[in-house]
């Protein structure tokens, strides 16, 4: 059985894929967006500003904006 793969895309102010670490790929929805709530404010330390769930690589929730630390 396939498990459906889930994980953050992280962007910066510029559109550009952000040079932190990349998003761990989680099995489901409510895991990756437990740990999104865990790592934001991490997240917005180091460059990041917009982050895309994607569903087995196509973006499955609006972009999210993070506010700047």
């Amino acid at each position: 059985m396939i498990r459906p793969r889930w994980e953050w895309s992280l962007v910066d102010a510029e559109g550009q894929a952000a040079p932190a670490a990349p998003s761990p790929v989680f099995t489901t929805q409510y895991d990756a967006e437990q740990w999104l709530g865990e790592q934001w404010r991490e997240l917005a330390a180091t460059g990041v500003a917009v982050v895309r769930l994607l569903h087995d690589g196509t973006q499955a929730t609006p972009s999210i904006e993070l506010p700047a630390p």
